[in-house]
């Protein structure tokens, strides 16, 4: 039985379906975001993080005795370990390092198979010779001091803790992709022999009618066959507001039907649809390298080989100087606080917080380098049609003919009667107008029309036609009379009834209110704005004139869009090219930057960096936005994680030693961890940032 709220089933019309960014296999999983070269030993994901918190707790009940009964924390602190128990810490401290230690040495392993020695091996060489020092001292071979059972301890454990909270945050960032996929429901009730079944998502087919209940999310990619319902887009496409969807539109996977019922058609699933699309995309991003991840990876190895080489120096200093048991100590607390983790998810994890803001603002980031890029663009190119207009015809004014005798509204009338019949997008939108001053129109019949002449009906009893400038050539000119109004570039319709000019309708491109934000915002920015189009000069100097825009290039052709973006790149220019139709991909190719409207041909996506899943322009101030945010942090954190290394080893090493200041290995440990959780913390502040499209510019730091 079906619900008051169900919708009744019709046929779908057919309507032309945009391509999605989607619709080009699975989401590829992988288990760092940003590619976290130097972390080969971590479990991924979740289960990554839950494991290391887990190990975490375990090692820090081992390392309680262990730290308390070793013999030199004993002596620091002047108490006396009982003999019986001598041999805890070198029992629970083998266990400390095999188990405690094996993702450490895990990784080592990985990074010399690699050939890319990072920082798994600095950890692990320190814990080893922590390990063997303590064993040797433990048995006699080397000095009482060596033993290292209480540091070794305690080195492990704050690793762990470093590495847990590295983990978590990772786990939270690719969690994004976990609530794309929370966005389908758990079943879908779909339409067989005019019965209402219970299926999952993953059992539809194309051509099935599903029916969407009030608050219900669509199951799969569709189009609306009956009913009307205000979607909530939000986590598709970034904006806040609902929006209306009735018979023939397209309705995407995930959204929400919040006020009534919907029956679908479906178009797409499981791979095929927008919101598989956009997790693969997201996916990708965050494991796509960018040049600021290149610098630091080379940072990250050479950091190793500055580690090991002061490490060696100072080992030979200290033996030299005659102080074999120091030049050990020194040695391994070296090791330890030159560990170039904070560097190694500097990065990684700015990278990752942003492409998940990104995609939770509706801005997909297909490639890292764009989106990095973006902070140096000065010049951002807009095609005109369906980027900064609507792409859609809309009436902009309406002058009758002085003596006809007729309103404004009568004309629009007279002239939504003529071509209520019609499929032209003209008539359409002379409908559209009519319909919305709510104004009566009375009915037509004997509708007939004819190419560039126009339509033709009875209404009233009068014969009503509605055309261009050669309808009037054919009525003998009489227009003449009839001025086309000061609106520069628009197209011109004559109505005329009974052979008798009645008014002029005037109608345009309608330009998005957004667009007016948009470029304000550039120019705020400093960043110049250009148009590109293929529409007359004069419909383009309408619209640059109307947005302010910096240079109209029109009358373009689409072969030559390329090389007009050329032309700018020449001039010393950082170009961002904005379109969504085919013939904007070679010009989406050629610049710095391109950026797909989602809505447009997957030709033009393919060829983008980065995908605004709506239609707004504003978004591309948020991109730049995004991509300043993104690269002060990344500085932020090179910054202080090679800084605090390159500073703190002299220190480890103990060339302040002389005057009294030492750096324990406990105390280094410490330290390292520390540097690690603020690069981690700085990097949260990310989340901070709102991608969604906004009236103005911001720049948050």
């Amino acid at each position: 039985m079906t619900s008051q709220n169900e919708v009744g089933i019709s046929h779908p019309e057919h309507a032309e379906h945009a391509g999605h960014a989607g619709h080009a296999g699975n989401p590829e999983h992988s288990e760092h975001p940003g590619g976290h070269s130097g972390h080969a030993g971590h479990p991924g994901g979740h289960s990554g993080h839950a494991e290391f918190r887990r190990l975490f707790w375990l090692m820090l009940v081992l390392a309680v005795p262990v730290v308390a009964l070793s013999p030199m924390f004993a002596m620091l602190l002047g108490y006396d370990v009982p003999g019986a128990l001598a041999w805890v810490p070198p029992v629970l401290g083998t266990v400390l390092y095999g188990w405690g230690g094996s993702p450490f040495l895990t990784g080592a392993l990985a990074e010399l198979r690699d050939r890319r020695p990072g920082m798994m091996l600095l950890v692990a060489l320190a814990i080893t010779v922590a390990f063997l020092a303590s064993w040797g001292a433990t048995l006699g071979v080397l000095h009482h001091e060596l033993e290292f059972w209480w540091e070794l301890a305690l080195l492990i454990v704050i690793m762990l803790l470093g590495h847990w909270l590295e983990m978590r945050s990772l786990a939270h960032t690719t969690s994004a992709l976990d609530s794309l996929a929370a966005l389908l429901p758990d079943t879908a009730e779909v339409v067989r022999d005019d019965q209402v079944i219970q299926v999952s998502p993953a059992e539809l087919a194309v051509g099935d009618i599903v029916l969407v209940r009030p608050g219900g999310s669509i199951p799969a990619d569709g189009r609306v066959v009956a009913g009307v319902a205000e979607l909530d887009e939000s986590m598709v496409t970034g904006e806040s507001r609902t929006v209306q969807r009735g018979p023939g539109d397209a309705v995407t996977a995930g959204t929400v039907a919040t006020d009534s019922g919907l029956r679908i058609e479906v178009t797409a699933t499981g791979d095929d649809t927008a919101l598989a699309g956009i997790r693969r995309l997201v996916s990708e991003a965050q494991n796509s390298t960018s040049r600021a991840q290149r610098l630091a990876d080379r940072a990250a190895a050479l950091l190793f080989w500055f580690a090991l080489a002061a490490a060696v120096v100072t080992a030979i200093v200290w033996s030299m100087l005659g102080n074999p048991d120091e030049a050990v100590v020194r040695a391994i607390t070296v090791l330890v606080i030159a560990c170039p983790h904070a560097l190694g998810l500097a990065i990684p994890l700015v990278v990752a917080i942003a492409t998940e803001r990104a995609a939770r603002g509706g801005v997909l980031v297909k490639d890292r380098l764009a989106l990095e890029s973006m902070r140096t663009i000065d010049t951002v190119v807009f095609d005109k049609t369906g980027t900064l207009t609507k792409g859609q015809p809309t009436v902009t004014g309406v002058d009758p003919e002085p003596g006809s005798g007729l309103s404004p509204a009568e004309v629009l009338a007279l002239a939504a009667a003529a071509e209520a019949d019609s499929e032209h997008p003209l008539a359409g939108a002379i409908v559209r107008a009519a319909a919305a001053d709510g104004l009566s129109v009375p009915p037509a019949t004997d509708f007939s029309s004819a190419p560039a002449l126009g339509v033709s009906a009875t209404v009233a009893g009068q014969e009503v036609r509605v055309g261009g400038p050669r309808l009037l050539a054919e009525l003998g000119g009489a227009a003449a009379a009839v001025p086309a109004g000061a609106d520069p570039g628009a197209i011109v319709l004559y109505v005329v009834r009974d052979g008798v000019v009645v008014g002029v309708l005037r109608l345009a491109d309608e330009v998005r209110e957004e667009s007016r934000t948009a470029v304000a915002a550039l120019h705020d920015l400093g960043i110049r704005v250009a148009m590109l189009t293929g529409d007359a000069r004069a419909v383009a100097d309408r619209v640059g004139a109307e947005l302010g825009i910096d240079t109209v290039l029109a009358e373009v052709r689409p072969d030559q869009k390329a090389a007009r973006v050329a032309e700018l790149q020449a001039a010393g220019r950082r170009v961002a090219m904005v379109g969504d139709g085919v013939n904007d991909a070679p010009a989406l190719a050629q610049a710095d930057v391109g950026l797909a409207i989602g809505a447009g041909t997957d030709v033009a996506i393919g060829s983008a960096g980065v995908i605004l899943a709506s239609d707004d322009p504003r978004s591309v101030v948020s991109v730049i936005a995004l991509s300043r945010a993104s690269y002060r942090k990344m500085l932020q954190n090179l910054w202080w994680a090679a800084g605090y290394n390159l500073a703190a080893v002299p220190l480890a090493a103990g060339v302040l030693a002389p005057i009294g200041v030492s750096l324990p290995m406990s105390l280094g440990a410490v330290l390292m961890s520390v540097s690690t959780i603020l690069v981690a913390a700085n990097a949260q502040l990310l989340r901070r940032l709102d991608v969604r499209p906004q009236p103005s510019a911001s720049q948050p730091g």
